[in-house]
């Protein structure tokens, strides 16, 4: 029996009953993969936006925190 090494010439496939593959395609970079990369892309800008507004919010407390105590020292 005769191996094939070339997916778009498979051995006992016959002509035309399989779709020929891009090279974008046999790296798995075809069409499908740029939605998927696209929804990565928004679910990261997601996770960052709300990474900033936590430590926004942590840096304003530690402000705050930091104005109650540092007041008396900042006069003397």
């Amino acid at each position: 029996m005769t191996v094939s090494k070339n997916i778009n010439n498979p051995v006992g496939q016959g002509g035309g009953q399989r779709k020929r593959q891009s090279r974008a395609e046999r790296q798995n970079n075809g069409p499908h993969r740029n939605l998927d990369r696209r929804g990565a892309a928004d679910q990261k800008a997601e996770l960052v936006r709300k990474m900033r507004e936590k430590a926004a919010a942590a840096e304003a407390a530690a402000g705050q925190a930091g104005d109650a105590t540092g007041d008396d020292t900042a006069q003397s």
